[in-house]
């Protein structure tokens, strides 16, 4: 993996304070933004969801 040099080494000295592998902590942050993505994912189809459902509702109150 090609990483650019000022990020290459801010991932250096952070793996070596948390006493891991650079692969570890690369997978670790993935997991984080993966888990992330699909969560604001989520809320916005409930959301989207609920608009649809109540969209009456919603005109009427903001009527």
């Amino acid at each position: 993996m090609n990483l650019p040099e000022e990020l290459h080494e801010r991932l250096k000295r952070l793996t070596e304070h948390q006493h891991r592998s650079m692969n570890a902590t690369i997978v670790v942050a993935l997991e984080e933004y993966v888990s992330a993505h699909t969560r604001r994912a989520k809320v916005r189809g409930l959301a989207r969801d609920i608009a649809e459902r109540d969209a009456e509702l919603l005109r009427r109150l903001a009527e």
